[in-house]
């Protein structure tokens, strides 16, 4: 798995939902990612995180005991 990707999981976003639901998004959000320090780009981002939070909530997989 990439940072960016585990670092969507941290924020509460489905990383492969928002993917296929707005891949223009996801490529330029990673693209920065890569060029920013992770606090640095959730400043950056953090309206549209909230709102891409909402639209592709990340549900963790159940585990069983």
């Amino acid at each position: 798995m990439s940072e960016f990707h585990l670092y969507l999981i941290s924020k509460k976003i489905d990383p492969s939902t928002f993917k296929q639901g707005n891949t223009p998004l996801y490529e330029e959000f990673e693209r920065t990612f890569t060029q920013t320090h992770p606090a640095s780009f959730t400043a950056q981002k953090l309206f549209l995180l909230n709102k891409l939070r909402r639209k592709f909530l990340y549900q963790k997989p159940e585990t069983l005991i």
